[in-house]
């Protein structure tokens, strides 16, 4: 998908915690606004005490609103279900909330953490945002794409879980630093490099999935379905 516009339309981004959808696909997000679409992030849980401190997670989520302005997002929802315990939340109560804001938003796209990530919030909010998006409604997304979440998707076991295999590659050549900026300003969450979460390891991702097919920096995804 290098080389002119993307035809991803109104796209919805869903993020099982702050920060997933700068990892996973902040270049694909500031590509889109500058090319003119509505792009949408909604966070799915947030961290409550007594497991998480208050005052973290006002500025994760202070934090999450600068980065998403850097980026063009149009709006930013939050969910508000508890982080780190949606295996405890009734899967019926995560359904319910996912299916509410697509129909309220109808995007054509939505990009999804992967299935086979570590975290089990990343495994259920893909589950739950699937069953949103089921194509016997009169209106639903026409294009699903899983994102890969570093610290999350390649951390999993191989062989027990799904494997990331990405098979489509969107060029963010133009928009690379705008996505690394963004990560900068989810300042509580960077880390210092090797780790995975730290800036000079984004840029090498995005040079990797670039030169896979031949671009200068690219965001991977697993097409999970693409109606045309």
């Amino acid at each position: 998908m290098g080389g002119g516009q993307i035809s991803f339309g109104r796209t919805l981004v869903v993020a099982p915690h702050p920060d997933d959808e700068v990892l996973g696909a902040g270049g694909t997000i500031a590509r889109l606004a500058a090319e003119g679409e509505e792009v949408f992030v909604a966070v799915v849980t947030e961290g409550k005490p007594p497991a998480f401190d208050p005052e973290a997670t006002a500025r994760i989520q202070a934090e999450a609103r600068q980065a998403h302005r850097a980026l063009g997002v149009t709006e930013t929802i939050w969910l508000r279900l508890p982080a780190a315990q949606l295996a405890e939340t009734a899967h019926a109560t995560v359904n319910a909330a996912l299916l509410e804001l697509v129909h309220r938003l109808s995007p054509q796209t939505v990009l999804l953490p992967f299935v086979g990530d570590m975290h089990m919030d990343h495994q259920l909010t893909f589950t739950s945002a699937l069953v949103a998006c089921r194509p016997h409604q009169a209106e639903f997304p026409k294009l699903v794409l899983a994102y890969e979440t570093l610290s999350e998707t390649n951390w999993n076991a191989p062989y027990l879980s799904p494997a990331f295999v990405p098979n489509v590659f969107v060029d963010i050549s133009e928009h690379l630093e705008a996505k690394l900026k963004a990560m900068e300003l989810f300042a509580s969450q960077v880390r210092q490099p090797p780790h995975e979460r730290s800036i000079p390891t984004l840029r090498a991702l995005a040079t990797l999935r670039g030169a896979t097919v031949m671009r200068q920096a690219a965001e991977a995804f697993v097409l999970v379905r693409h109606v045309v």
